[in-house]
């Protein structure tokens, strides 16, 4: 019997990203971001109730502000304390995982989608998967894009419009594009 799209992509091998299922997967996410970006704040509170029931892990006090966008919700780990500031994308095509009382500046960009390198793979929609993972007490500057397959430290800062192409150690600081280290500790 052959493996779904879905199986392919939570497995972080190729897969089709034009699969019927994975469609449905990301109109449901579309929905609750709708919602999530359409309720007045006193009404969405922290984070409006269809995406909170979509995401992976919600933990205490975490908050989204709007609007928000992500692919398909379900990859999304969220500390306790986690803050989103508004205009955050993440495309979690896989785990997305972000530490307790991280911080996400405006409009950062967190992409685990790799497309194919051949022109007719990628008309295909024939894409790749790589998990992002953002530890504790992190702060992402606003603008930042973080790629897929990155590791960011415990305690460490990205500042603002950096383009994160490589893991980024505990502590550590780093700016530009592609980011590079200006301090540890």
């Amino acid at each position: 019997m052959a493996r779904s799209e879905r199986t392919k992509m939570a497995a972080g091998e190729w897969y089709t990203c034009l699969d019927p299922e994975l469609e449905a997967l990301r109109v449901m996410a579309r929905d609750a971001m709708f919602e999530h970006n359409s309720l007045p704040p006193r009404q969405r509170g922290n984070i409006g109730p269809a995406l909170k029931s979509l995401l992976g892990v919600v933990g205490e006090g975490a908050r989204i502000e709007a609007p928000f966008h992500c692919a398909y919700g379900f990859n999304l780990f969220l500390g306790d304390g986690v803050f989103l500031n508004a205009g955050c994308t993440i495309l979690d095509t896989a785990p997305v995982r972000i530490g307790k009382a991280t911080l996400l500046g405006p409009n950062v960009q967190i992409y685990c989608a790799e497309h194919h390198k051949e022109a007719t793979g990628r008309q295909a929609g024939v894409e790749i998967a790589k998990p992002v993972e953002i530890g504790g007490n992190a702060w992402i500057g606003g603008s930042a894009v973080i790629l897929g397959g990155i590791s960011i430290g415990a305690g460490a800062i990205v500042g603002a419009g950096a383009v994160v192409t490589r893991d980024v150690a505990a502590n550590t600081t780093v700016v530009g594009n592609p980011a590079r280290p200006v301090r540890r500790g």
